[in-house]
């Protein structure tokens, strides 16, 4: 279908560096760093145009050619939300999720929406990963994550089976039946969920984010409609996610750095023209309007 080639086919904004060459690249950080001032521009050039990986390498060499650790040196240097923004990316993705998770959850009142936007869009491999490294005897939210169906195959029978029990899960009866709604969102896989809900809202006659929302309230129901947005469109679902973070007074930083670098290795591009299509403006115009200095110009930087 149709709709399987734009679900498979996403863009990356960061690829792997053709010419790296690793000890060039930690000579010029070095350089960058030393002497009066920082040469962020430099900073940027590099980390910015290197895979995850590569920032990896750069790390591990860095600290054996000059016995330093790159990430104390960057912090020496740096400040404010470029430096967070920096050290994100030299985080391994996992463990920056992880300490994005932890981030969300120390302290009075959890940031639901951070922990809702990591755990709702996480493969079956990270939150293995993150069980691992965080949550073992820590309550879990992760509730049914993790099992996944990862496939691209639609089971029509399925999705109809799938459609009439979350019918008769909500509205269908007084009160909802939440584990009915938590098992078929969070095991399905994306095209299966698609299938199910045009089914749903053909048996129904209700959009199905009208049906959560109108079913269930707090955390599990924003739980509920950033999976069923994902499933929809997981790179517009980024895209609304961005908008927020921009709208209004303030901005949010930390949200920002998180999906600007989490997902620029795999689908920034394709996010990038899903806020053009919704918002009518680019990412990039949206960006340099709401953050300014050196942050403004990595963000750009990562965003091709």
């Amino acid at each position: 279908s149709g709709n399987l080639a734009a679900f498979v086919f996403f863009q990356p904004t960061i690829v792997p560096y053709e010419d790296f060459d690793v000890v060039a690249d930690i000579k010029a950080i070095r350089k960058a760093c030393k002497g009066f001032g920082t040469d962020e521009q430099a900073i940027i050039d590099i980390l910015a145009n290197r895979s995850s990986a590569q920032r990896q390498e750069i790390k591990q060499a860095y600290f054996e050619k000059y016995d330093d650790e790159l990430v104390d040196v960057l912090k020496s240097e740096l400040s404010g939300s470029f430096e967070k923004a920096i050290l994100a990316m030299l985080d391994p993705p996992v463990v920056f999720a992880v300490k994005e998770l932890r981030k969300a959850m120390k302290g009075p009142g959890t940031d639901e929406d951070v922990l809702v936007e990591i755990l709702c869009t996480a493969t079956n491999a990270d939150i293995a990963m993150f069980k691992e490294c965080y949550f073992q005897g820590k309550k879990n939210v992760l509730f049914a994550f993790g099992e996944r169906d990862e496939s691209y195959e639609v089971d029509e029978d399925l999705a109809e089976q799938d459609a009439t029990s979350l019918f008769e899960a909500g509205e269908g009866r007084f009160g909802t039946d939440e584990s009915t709604f938590s098992h078929i969102l969070a095991s399905r896989n994306y095209l299966q969920l698609q299938a199910t809900f045009k089914i749903y809202e053909q048996l129904s006659g209700t959009e199905i984010l009208d049906a959560i929302a109108n079913e269930t309230s707090g955390t599990l129901r924003k739980c509920y409609i950033a999976l069923v947005r994902v499933a929809k469109n997981p790179q517009l679902y980024f895209a609304r996610r961005l908008n927020k973070a921009m709208k209004g007074a303030g901005t949010d930083e930390d949200t920002l750095i998180r999906i600007i670098v989490c997902r620029s290795e795999y689908d920034l591009e394709t996010i990038k023209d899903m806020y053009l299509e919704k918002y009518d403006v680019s990412l990039k115009d949206a960006l340099k309007n709401e953050c300014s200095g050196d942050f403004k110009r990595l963000l750009l930087a990562i965003c091709q």
